[in-house]
């Protein structure tokens, strides 16, 4: 896949499906409640909905439901109540010997990265395709593709602890869209990383969710949500407080260079 600006042919028959014949939300959550032993409340009667190609945002304070939520989008422990679909999937019907197939069909970037030690960035981001039952060629095909798109052309030998924490996590994003999953989930992508770096992968996010993929980000990351204008849902205690729409920028939507240039705005002193 070469890396472009404009969002694909898919991406935009995605948009003129959905304005005359909607498609069905890639997640949505209806009446979810979590409880933990002891009594503590991860969620509490939650209704979500989030269509195919959004880019959104969930915020809140530690012990908001933030976590609480992606470790139930991912499958990590189940919902008191309600039902949760994503992409097309009710999850209460997932068997556990049907959780590894499942998330391996969705995209995952986590904080601290999870990449494997041991294995080089070409490897890492194989992995990922190898375990789907990719074939060689296919292997061969896609992986060069989004090492460029990610920016890692050069860095495909190198082993994760022969990178910079930046680049360890453009790997992980990598890995994570290899499979061009419906839905790519991310949790505190930026949060071990620096400002300037973290505008990298902000960047690199937006232009994978121009591709049609959905993307859902958790992060305390305020400023960064401000600028970026895209739909914010936050909890509080376990409950949705503002759902608030995407604001519009003037001029249309950025490119990827014009939304880092946006983003770097609240960097300056």
């Amino acid at each position: 896949m070469a890396a472009t600006e404009q969002p694909s042919r898919a991406a935009a028959a995605l948009k003129r499906r959905a304005a005359g014949n909607p498609a069905p939300p890639v997640v949505e959550l209806r009446g979810v409640s979590k409880r933990y032993e002891g009594g503590d409340v991860g969620l509490d009667r939650v209704d979500l909905s989030i269509a195919r190609g959004e880019f959104v945002f969930v915020v809140g304070h530690s012990g908001s439901g933030k976590s609480t939520l992606m470790r139930l989008l991912i499958k990590e422990g189940d919902a008191t109540e309600g039902s949760i679909r994503v992409a097309g999937r009710d999850l209460g019907d997932l068997t556990r010997r049907k959780v590894p197939y499942y998330r391996r069909n969705i995209g995952m970037v986590f904080q601290d990265f999870k990449l494997l030690p041991n294995r080089t960035v070409h490897d890492n981001v194989a992995y990922a395709l190898q375990v789907t039952g990719a074939s060689r060629k296919e292997i061969r095909a896609k992986v060069p593709d989004i090492l460029r798109l990610t920016g890692l052309s050069t860095k495909l030998h190198n082993f994760p602890d022969q990178l910079s924490g930046g680049e360890q996590q453009r790997v992980a994003v990598a890995r994570a869209f290899v499979n061009h999953p419906p839905l790519l989930l991310a949790d505190e992508p930026t949060g071990n990383l620096d400002p300037e770096t973290s505008i990298g992968i902000m960047q690199l996010l937006y232009r994978i969710n121009r591709t049609g993929t959905t993307v859902v980000v958790a992060t305390h990351d305020v400023a960064m949500v401000d600028q970026m204008r895209r739909r914010v849902i936050e909890l509080q205690r376990g409950r949705i407080v503002r759902d608030q729409a995407a604001a519009r920028y003037s001029g249309g939507e950025p490119n990827t260079a014009e939304l880092g240039a946006l983003l770097k705005e609240h960097l300056e002193p």
